[in-house]
């Protein structure tokens, strides 16, 4: 991961997330069920080589040449949201995340 300092904010967000969970429900187990979730929400969204699944599909099982990293969009410098590259990927990306986020403010808040 080229960028580290993304990584850090998105974890340091996550430990105060973490920590308002504890103290407004005093539950051990809602703690780690919020650092469960985050962790991999985080993992899902900045750990993907997006270099190699923005190519054609048909060029998944072969690995990633110079020529094809050099002409990605995060060479060129397109910053966090590098996973945009397709309208469909975001889509799917919102609901799965929306409903996710739905069924943990219900656990939390329960």
């Amino acid at each position: 991961m080229p960028n580290d300092a993304v990584l850090r904010i998105s974890l340091l967000c996550l430990a105060a997330i973490i920590l308002a969970v504890a103290v407004f429900t005093h539950s051990f187990k809602k703690m780690m069920v919020t650092y469960v979730f985050g962790v991999l929400g985080i993992a899902a969204l900045l750990l993907p080589d997006w270099d190699y699944f923005n190519r054609h599909f048909s060029r998944w099982p072969y690995p990633v040449t110079v020529e094809e990293r050099a002409n990605s969009p995060h060479a060129q410098g397109s910053g966090f949201l590098r996973f945009a590259h397709s309208p469909l990927r975001v889509i799917v990306y919102s609901v799965v995340y929306g409903c996710a986020m739905y069924k943990w403010w219900e656990y939390v808040s329960s």
